[in-house]
């Protein structure tokens, strides 16, 4: 029996449901053994953890808005680290990370380096800042630091702009793992992980996100290490494989080089379903040049250190102090799965290609595969396909297409782990989904509520007022997202690094230069954000339509672009303009000093 504080007893309350969800792999385990089917163990472990969260969401559900908006502002910096990790690991890092790395080569571990690092721009420039100021939203900062209503409206667009794009990625990884845990399409699955979603948001906001985001990480870590141990033991890697991390590149290597790689025609690529690729390296402009890399890894830092959900997280904390511990543990969490992607990748291509591997199918005969199990699961579910192209009746290199969405999803299965553990990563996936939707539904819903509904339409709204409107916009939102999402327009992972170039072209420098420069004034922040988002969006739009770019921009790095239109507007027009007043740069010296009591305090 858990006696007394809930914020005391947190350690015994997850201990004590890791223990349970453990014994609850332990007895799916038993079931398999006894006969149960691959799709009633993954409709079981979907299921339950589900209403796990949604059990946890209602019991924090509350009507009291500084709980709703910051959970109380009394989150633990581990749990809070943990939340922030599982709002961060999102379905790009669980499910889409490892098949960009597997498909687009190590060049790709540019992502890993720019979203790990951000956390060192959050820590530095801005999260203690803006848990001093006592914010409820980011908007909510930028409203009150630079002054008026159509500041604070501008960074409601820019963050609305951002978060959705995010959101529909997320849904759309939902959608994948609730289409093959299911057996249902995935136009109608996405509106699955809908639910699930706001099951976990809807009662309790921020409150209820958090506790359901310290649950949601434990579940997605195990999913996500377990399969990478036991798969580098069994293949002899060794029981902890990222020391033999060179070694197993090495080896992918020299197969790819024994096998060849013949280039398909055009006619046989046409016969490819939309959206797989080959089982080869496929060099992209990520791997081209020491730029493309480094843009690439730049645009990631400061898009992480510009994404209002992730701000978001760090106004839950108790204090200043406890927020700048919240980063490093947040980094420490996040660490535990960007070091274990790259491994995966690695071990999920060489249990294909390596033909002294029992689960090795290059050289097997065309038919022969076609009849593996997993292959016809995942072929059924379009993430899959083989063919014959050069007619002789063997699988070669050039001959085999997976969705990148496959490669973290099915590997266990392809190296012939039980199939409890594919239905453990199905959940893991879900988890990592789940987490950064409800984060970032809750932070456009927060901020149309809170910033635009009752700071500017509406400043007399009652708190139960204001939480109704949430409520409403997060049902709105959500439903906006999966319909997008269900249109499959772009990929998860490309539809992610989008949201973040997205954040930096409007938020970066109005954030940044909100807490370091007392000049910036409400005029160089509105054209900050206004011309920032639209160059960064018109340069996206321009290289899609065929424009051949420039400095190396690419679709994926356009942030920089408009993030460099938004600093060089916000110092121009901030110059041009009166300074702020003295009681704001007085404010602005204050949020520097790491103790004392919020800016703004209560709201």
């Amino acid at each position: 029996m858990i006696k007394g504080n809930f914020i005391d007893n947190l350690p015994k309350v997850y201990g004590i449901y890791t223990g349970g969800f453990l014994a609850f792999i332990i007895i799916m385990s038993i079931a398999e053994q006894m006969g149960m089917t691959a799709k009633t163990i993954g409709i079981c472990f979907v299921a339950f953890t589900v209403a796990i969260y949604a059990i946890i969401g209602y019991l924090s559900r509350t009507a009291q808005a500084d709980a709703y908006y910051v959970a109380g502002r009394q989150v633990p910096t581990v749990f809070n680290g943990m939340a922030t990790a599982a709002d961060w690991m999102s379905g790009a890092s669980f499910v889409a990370m490892a098949g960009g790395i597997y498909f687009k080569g190590y060049g790709y571990m540019a992502l890993l380096v720019g979203w790990t690092g951000g956390y060192v721009l959050v820590a530095s420039l801005l999260a203690p800042y803006l848990r001093k100021f006592g914010c409820y939203t980011v908007p909510d900062f930028i409203g009150t630091r630079y002054g008026g209503n159509l500041s604070r409206f501008m960074a409601v667009v820019v963050l609305t702009v951002a978060s959705f794009t995010y959101v529909t990625a997320q849904i759309n990884a939902t959608g994948t793992i609730a289409s093959v845990a299911l057996d249902i399409p995935f136009q109608y699955a996405v509106y699955v992980g809908l639910v699930s979603i706001l099951l976990c948001s809807m009662l309790g906001g921020m409150r209820g996100v958090t506790w359901t985001q310290v649950a949601q990480y434990i579940v997605l870590i195990i999913a996500y290490l377990l399969p990478v141990f036991w798969i580098s033991n069994k293949m002899g890697a060794g029981f902890f494989p990222h020391f033999m991390l060179a070694d197993e590149v090495a080896r992918i290597g020299e197969l790819e080089q024994q096998f060849g790689f013949v280039a398909n025609t055009k006619e046989s690529l046409a016969m490819v379903p939309k959206g797989l690729a080959g089982i080869t390296k496929a060099h992209s402009a990520v791997n081209a040049t020491p730029w493309a890399f480094i843009s690439l890894a730049l645009a990631m830092m400061m898009g992480t250190a510009s994404l209002p959900h992730v701000m978001m997280r760090y106004f839950t904390t108790p204090s200043v102090k406890a927020a700048r511990k919240s980063v490093g543990w947040s980094l420490f969490f996040i660490f535990l799965l960007y070091s274990s992607a790259p491994m995966l990748a690695t071990l999920s291509k060489l249990s294909l290609i390596d033909p002294s591997l029992p689960t090795g199918i290059i050289g097997k005969s065309i038919a022969e595969v076609q009849a593996i199990d997993w292959y016809q699961n995942w072929n059924q579910a379009n993430l899959m396909f083989v063919s014959d192209f050069n007619g002789n009746g063997t699988l070669e290199l050039n001959e085999f297409f997976m969705g990148g969405k496959a490669v973290v999803l099915a590997t266990p299965e392809i190296a012939g782990l039980p199939y409890v553990i594919s239905g453990l990563v199905a959940a893991g996936g879900m988890a990592a989904a789940m987490s950064t939707a409800d984060g970032l539904i809750l932070a456009i819903a927060n901020a149309i509520s809170h910033d635009v509904y009752y700071k500017i339409i509406d400043p007399k709204a009652e708190t139960a007022k204001r939480l109704v409107v949430a409520r409403v916009l997060l049902v709105v939102i959500g439903f906006a997202g999966a319909t997008i999402a269900a249109l499959e327009i772009q990929g998860i992972l490309g539809s992610v690094i989008w949201a973040f170039d997205f954040a930096m072209s409007g938020l970066f420098f109005p954030l940044v230069l909100g807490v370091w420069w007392k000049r910036a004034n409400k005029e160089g922040a509105i054209a900050g954000m206004a011309l920032g988002l639209i160059s960064g969006a018109a340069y996206l739009v321009w290289v899609r339509t065929g424009g051949s770019g420039f400095l190396g921009i690419t679709q994926l790095t356009f942030g920089i672009f408009g993030s460099a239109v938004s600093l060089v507007s916000m110092v121009v027009v901030s110059l041009m303009t009166s300074e702020p007043s003295a009681a704001t740069q007085r404010m602005v010296d204050e949020v520097r000093v790491p103790a004392g009591r919020s800016i703004i305090g209560k709201q």
